[in-house]
């Protein structure tokens, strides 16, 4: 069901970037309600979340965010592979883990992540604060033996024994696997990024230049939107990957979780907010040029021939959704 209605979204998407580019003359983007209707501004932070007592549970998640005593050997935390500095990334193509062991996806952002249909490239986790708790028990990743001894070693410390009742007064005990995931999640949900793409979204048509405008024509028009639309540019559906022309890969993606056969090979469809600092791409790391990423994507699941300057006009919209990364300062030195 979920497939029939994504493929239908395409189909009206493409239909309606066809009827736009029998106009090639009409370089007035904003003119056109049916077009910026396709996407839509970031949202602000939750009003919840500002509260005094969303204050203490963001915190605490800031403090989790950065936490070592997280990982087995102590030496990694959410930060070290989704480094807030670096726009939620490594820009490795996999991540080192547990004793410098690798996994076989790429990292994705963190920021603008509480807005995706479900978390991971596969799907697997419904939430940001279900996926905050895979990596930590995870022998590739953080490498924890289980919840228990997670949250063992928080209990030692008394400072977290504090924060976690001031942030959970209802629950006893205050600290508990679930507890964690529930606060690092909240911190998650305040890292947004707005860009100029918001500003425009949102009525300021000079907030792009005519060439960034140009390339978002461009991206609706040879079909990217069809996929990579809504607030996030992406993140609100699943999609085969060689969806047109088959794309190499050993990876079955959401299969493996799902067990059906019909989603072999199909991946939550990834954010393009921020893509320029977010590289390497595609589920495996596998492509380290932007260009070389559109110029795929076009030929593999759209079954078009890019052209050098239709890329490049791509491209220059992407850039403008670079966005401002907020002010989060580690409340625990990071070495790593």
């Amino acid at each position: 069901m979920n497939n029939r209605r994504s493929f239908s979204a395409i189909v009206l998407q493409l239909a309606l970037a066809s009827a736009l580019s029998l106009n090639p003359g009409n370089d007035a983007l904003a003119a056109d309600p049916q077009y910026l209707e396709l996407f839509a501004p970031l949202p602000p932070v939750a009003p919840s979340l500002l509260e005094p007592d969303g204050q203490k549970l963001v915190a605490l998640g800031q403090r989790l965010y950065f936490e070592k005593k997280l990982s087995l050997a102590g030496d990694l935390s959410c930060n070290s592979c989704h480094k807030l500095s670096g726009y939620g990334v490594d820009n490795e193509p996999t991540s080192p883990g547990h004793l410098g062991q690798r996994g076989d996806r790429n990292s994705p952002t963190v920021y603008n992540a509480f807005l995706h249909i479900s978390q991971f490239w596969d799907g697997r986790a419904k939430d940001v604060e279900e996926q905050a708790l895979g990596p930590i028990l995870n022998p590739v990743e953080m490498a924890m033996p289980n919840e228990d001894e997670v949250v063992k070693r928080l209990a030692e410390d008394a400072s977290y024994r504090r924060a976690f009742q001031e942030a959970f007064p209802q629950s006893d005990p205050a600290i508990t696997y679930t507890n964690i995931g529930t606060a690092i999640g909240a911190f998650e949900r305040t890292l947004v990024t707005p860009s100029r793409f918001d500003e425009f979204l949102r009525g300021n048509r000079e907030a792009l230049s005519v060439q960034e405008q140009r390339g978002l024509r461009q991206f609706v028009e040879v079909g990217c939107a069809s996929c990579h639309g809504g607030v996030g540019l992406g993140g609100g559906m699943f999609q085969k990957l060689g969806l047109v022309h088959p794309f190499l890969t050993s990876d079955i993606g959401r299969a493996k979780v799902t067990s059906n056969s019909a989603e072999a090979y199909f991946f939550k469809v990834p954010s393009l907010r921020n893509i320029e600092k977010t590289g390497p791409y595609f589920h495996d790391g596998s492509v380290a040029s932007l260009q070389e990423a559109i110029r795929l994507m076009g030929y593999h699941q759209l079954g078009k021939e890019l052209s050098k300057e239709q890329i490049s006009s791509i491209e220059t919209f992407l850039r403008a959704t670079t966005g401002a990364l907020p002010d989060v300062v580690s409340p625990i030195e990071e070495t790593r």
